[in-house]
């Protein structure tokens, strides 16, 4: 069974990913040692599809389970539902026994995770994502959390899955436009570590929602050695896998939650950092359009609506975590697959490129 393992002392774990290995779920939680009670958290577009199954294969197994749905979307990513969910858990019978499984996509995995982490100070959770995103991204590190309305991720926590079951053949489920975007994570582990995925990733068909196993794989593996290098963003390494992520979280944050997915914003965010990476970096144009034409081959966002102003945009980007005793650091690359965070730019050249996104 293809596993990527994520290496990090007592908090190491395993990714399984592989077409039909949800229907195992059951059998790999056991053989981590969990057992007994869980809650199951998931929203309301992913659980009508596998909930039940899931819950079916936990109660064979032994598992005493319980659903808690949250709204579908963003929104959900809040510290109400945080409230919310842990009286549920509460009011269900769980406690430090028990543990948590995230079924869902990326706000899911934030949010149960952030449950996890706080539940009786802290019980295991278990990552199921069924969305690009998290299966390649959000469910492999140990990143919790929520959002305010100051920004995106302010509150959470480090917590890391005690196992991830990805599951490529969840995406079938998934709407069109969620799909898409999540490749814009794709594209950035291309772009920050592996050059040679930037032409697999051109062989793609938007269309069809059976990426290669190995693919995602791949890009598993790329997040799973940079967390194991900077697991809580000590070192600096950890902050290559922002690229795109500055000024994209800062456009993310600017409209309300779920009128740009996440992707569609690092999208933005990413022809930011690739002007940037031209102008101040040696990236070469060349490798920049690159990069910019699997954007729009996934049918990605690459101008900034005008309704969305710089000002707003650059006041969400200064409350952005990436700033460190507000100075910025910026993550550049200097050539296709090679990343690194400069410290030498300056507001006004961030405030421009926003301008420049507009046309």
């Amino acid at each position: 069974m293809p596993t990527v393992h994520v290496n990090l002392g007592d908090r190491s774990y395993d990714v399984i990913c592989e077409y039909g290995v949800l229907n195992q779920a059951a059998e790999l939680i056991s053989a981590t040692g969990l057992k007994g009670k869980v809650a199951v958290i998931s929203d309301s577009n992913v659980a009508p599809h596998y909930a039940d199954g899931l819950l079916d294969n936990l109660k064979t197994a032994g598992f005493d389970p319980s659903l808690h749905t949250v709204p579908a979307g963003e929104a959900s990513k809040s510290m109400s539902q945080v409230e919310l969910l842990c009286r549920e858990m509460t009011q269900a019978g769980h406690d430090r026994k028990s543990f948590v499984i995230a079924l869902g996509g990326g706000v899911i995995g934030d949010l149960a995770g952030f449950v996890a982490s706080i539940f009786y100070r802290g019980v295991p959770f278990v990552q199921i994502p069924t969305t690009i995103v998290s299966l390649v991204d959000s469910s492999v590190g140990g990143k919790t959390g929520v959002n305010i309305s100051e920004g995106k991720n302010l509150v959470g926590a480090f917590h890391q899955p005690r196992l991830v079951i990805a599951d490529p053949a969840t995406l079938a489920t998934l709407e069109d436009r969620e799909y898409r975007e999540g490749f814009a994570e794709v594209i950035k582990h291309a772009a920050i570590r592996d050059e040679a995925m930037l032409a697999e990733i051109d062989k793609l068909d938007p269309a069809d929602k059976a990426p290669p196993a190995e693919l995602i794989a791949r890009n598993i593996a790329i997040k799973a050695r940079v967390v194991e290098e900077d697991e809580q963003e000590t070192s600096g390494t950890r902050a290559l896998l922002n690229f795109g992520h500055t000024i994209g979280h800062g456009i993310e944050a600017s409209v309300p939650y779920g009128e740009l997915l996440h992707g569609e914003a690092i999208s933005l965010g990413t022809r930011a950092a690739l002007l940037l990476s031209v102008k101040h970096s040696t990236l070469s144009q060349q490798d920049a359009d690159r990069i910019l034409s699997l954007f729009e081959k996934f049918q990605l966002p690459l101008v900034l609506p005008q309704h969305i102003s710089t000002e707003t945009v650059m006041e969400k980007l200064l409350r952005d975590k990436k700033f460190s005793a507000g100075a910025i650091h910026f993550v550049l690359l200097d050539a296709a697959g090679s990343a690194f965070v400069s410290p030498d730019l300056t507001l006004e050249e961030l405030r421009d490129t926003v301008e420049q996104l507009r046309s």
